[in-house]
């Protein structure tokens, strides 16, 4: 069984409807950032950034999600295999996920490690137009590769979670990003909500009733998102 190591609607939540898709077992560890637990000396052994999530398996403990995310893809068939012909295609969007799209949505999560005080507004320009460029790379992705981009698959958890987080944040301040723009995004939303685990997580972990056709803030009964 494996364990992750999770904070409610943080990067976590794309690893745990994976793992629930897939109907595998693990529990879940809450790592309190109330407290900043990620910077204790028990969780940075595990993981020296402190970053979330972190995911203990037979083999050690992995970080970083999309590291994790290949790693159960292989080791539990949830994606293409090496010598597949849509392995490609599969690693392309997933490091495409994992270091364009969730880095730069990141910018926009903690704009202070990225710019300072007086630049955030236009910061937050430059990286919003940046991210629905990237959406609109991703919805033509999602409508060409549908099988690859499916509801509970690697690919298909990672951008719907990314669509939620662009919907969400910044809290305060003008919307800038609009799910109904992106058709197969759109439809990719509506069937991950449809699936059995995903109500379970959300409740778990206080995303609402659509967490992505209808994001609204978290309220996790346990632990701080932030």
């Amino acid at each position: 069984m494996y364990t992750l190591h999770y904070a409610p609607d943080n990067a976590s939540l794309i690893i745990r409807l994976v793992l629930d898709g897939a109907g595998l077992p693990y529990r879940t560890a809450l790592v309190d950032r109330k407290s900043r637990q990620q910077d204790s000396a028990a969780y940075r052994a595990l993981n020296p950034t402190g970053l979330i999530p972190t995911l203990e398996t037979p083999v050690g403990p992995i970080s970083e999600t999309g590291a994790i995310l290949l790693w159960l893809a292989d080791t539990h068939h949830l994606g293409p295999a090496p010598g597949d012909p849509d392995r490609p295609v599969f690693l392309k969007w997933l490091f495409f996920l994992s270091n364009s799209a969730h880095a730069d949505l990141r910018q926009i999560f903690y704009p202070h490690q990225y710019a300072p005080t007086d630049a955030h507004a236009g910061h937050k320009e430059i990286i919003s137009a940046r991210m629905n460029r990237h959406f609109a790379l991703l919805d033509a992705a999602a409508a060409r590769h549908p099988r690859l981009f499916a509801a509970a698959t690697p690919l298909g958890v990672y951008t719907v979670t990314l669509t939620r987080w662009s919907a969400l944040y910044p809290d305060q301040g003008p919307r800038w990003f609009d799910l109904a723009a992106f058709p197969a995004l759109t439809a990719l939303a509506r069937a991950q909500e449809a699936r059995v685990e995903t109500p379970v997580i959300a409740r778990a972990e206080g995303l609402g009733p659509h967490p992505f056709t209808r994001p609204e803030q978290p309220n996790p009964p346990e632990g701080s998102v932030l």
